[in-house]
């Protein structure tokens, strides 16, 4: 029951960020589109609670693909509640993307 209730929280955290991200009309289509993908992938591996989990190919294809400035300029407090920008550094280096120390994602 409850792992349930986690699950039923996270995919509401998640859906909430969705909404939160379309929203900002400032932002690239191409930015826009590929954040969908990257929460059915990555999730399990970026969410901020729970042990560090390594990420799937499948997400590892969709980050390669991703163009990082711009999802960078999505991170709000609120995205940053549902994700830890350490794992989101881990499962980028993990997928082989280049992520200098300082670089800034978010707050």
């Amino acid at each position: 029951m409850a792992i349930t209730n986690t699950r039923c929280l996270v995919l509401a955290m998640l859906m909430t960020t969705i909404i939160l991200i379309s929203g900002n009309h400032q932002v690239s289509a191409q930015c826009q589109a590929s954040i969908p993908s990257l929460a059915s992938q990555c999730l399990s591996s970026v969410q901020r609670f729970g042990p560090k989990i390594p990420p799937s190919a499948e997400c590892c294809a969709v980050v390669k693909g991703v163009d990082i400035p711009c999802v960078c300029k999505l991170v709000t407090g609120i995205v940053e509640f549902i994700i830890s920008m350490e794992k989101v550094v881990y499962v980028g280096r993990s997928c082989g993307l280049t992520i200098q120390p300082g670089t800034i994602c978010g707050s």
